[in-house]
């Protein structure tokens, strides 16, 4: 992993140019930088404790003699990576740089050096700008594109948001240690337009169930890639969790329609009346209500297995899959036991098609032979 640099290789011995070239080894840039700066800190720590201890003095007069000794090397430093991020387009090793400099401040001022703070300082002004910058061409692409030029689009997480979630959350994990305000908000920032994208490429589907499909597939691989790499508590996976279950819920409601949508609609038009204290109105309904407890007993097993076929086959994440299977089962439930509150108060009470009712528990029964055994 490239955050390596940060953690079991921040201390590790230098690149050898010669031995590296020999074994023909690449390193990405954020390497080359952690062992320049880790030799340039090190004889750096030496001469300054040399000059302090030889010439007897400290504070202002040790940093001036240091500064006489190694200026020159510290502006041939500073003038190479300053051209190297001129053209750099590779924000994540940048900001791996920034925080390779954060420990290595750290670890200076443990061993009591302040000789390079502002040498230091100088390095975050050249790399923290051009970092900021191409977040915000990565943001500005992201609300230029245009969902109709990306050719044709399917139900599965979309290339562009998994490169989204990747990138983030490889800057979140790094951000962690050393938290930046400055890219907590180009973060949220990329992460509004990301899920305006997302939106906008779900209205490219004509119904909406596909486009929920679409949301949920999306939302749900980001939220794995996220928990995968970070904390659990970071903004950006409460902003998705809020947000899968939000489509999940009206999923749910979506796949329960074709096969329940009468009953439930009865539900919340009988729940409606009787809360405004209208319940005399439902009389005429008594005909419906022989119907819909019929309907339901010849169909409800073919009906739960037929969500359990449509939602395996349509979520790429079979746990995500399952998840909302449960939560399409449980919703049956609860709008059964609503259809049964119903019929047992007035107008209803009396109708002799109530022994007809299915026991609850054995549509619980059913139900559970749907639950995961993991």
């Amino acid at each position: 992993a490239r955050n390596n640099v940060l953690t079991t290789e921040l201390e590790s011995p230098i690149i050898v140019p010669h031995a590296a070239q020999k074994n023909e080894v690449r390193y990405p840039f954020e390497s080359l930088f952690r062992s320049q700066q880790y030799a340039l800190l090190d004889n750096a720590c030496r001469e300054y404790l040399f000059v302090t201890e030889f010439f007897m003095v400290t504070g202002p007069a040790a940093q001036e003699l240091f500064n006489s000794i190694m200026n020159r090397t510290l502006t041939m430093f500073v003038k190479h990576v300053e051209l190297y991020v001129q053209d750099c387009y590779d924000s994540i090793a940048l900001f791996l740089c920034i925080h390779i400099i954060h420990r290595f401040q750290l670890l200076m001022h443990e061993r009591s050096v302040p000789a390079l703070d502002r040498y230091w300082e100088s390095l975050l002004q050249h790399l923290y700008p051009r970092f900021e910058y191409i977040l915000k061409l990565n943001i500005q692409s992201i609300k230029d594109c245009d969902p109709q030029k990306l050719g044709s689009i399917d139900m599965r997480p979309h290339y562009i948001t998994r490169r989204y979630a990747e990138f983030s959350a490889a800057i979140v994990s790094i951000n962690e240690n050393f938290p930046s305000d400055r890219v907590a908000a180009l973060l949220a920032s990329l992460q509004g337009e990301v899920e305006n994208f997302i939106l906008k490429m779900a209205a490219e589907f004509q119904g909406r169930k596909e486009q929920l499909i679409f949301l949920i597939n999306n939302y749900d691989m980001m939220l794995s890639v996220l928990l995968e790499r970070t904390k659990e508590d970071s903004k950006e996976i409460e902003s998705f969790k809020e947000l899968l279950q939000a489509r999940t819920q009206e999923y749910v409601e979506e796949i329960l329609a074709p096969h329940f949508g009468g009953m439930i609609g009865f539900v919340k038009e009988c729940e409606l009346l009787q809360e405004r204290g209208q319940a005399d109105q439902m009389q005429k309904e008594e005909k419906k209500v022989v119907m819909l407890i019929r309907s339901f007993n010849s169909g409800w097993k073919k009906a739960i297995d037929d969500i359990n076929q449509d939602i395996m086959q349509t979520f790429t994440n079979f746990k995500n899959g399952t998840n909302i299977l449960q939560a399409a089962l449980m919703q049956l439930i609860q709008y059964y036991h609503r259809f049964q509150k119903v019929l047992s108060q007035a107008p209803f009470k009396q109708l002799t098609v109530r022994s007809e009712l299915l026991n609850i528990h054995h549509l619980m029964v059913e139900v559970k032979k749907y639950k995961p055994n993991f």
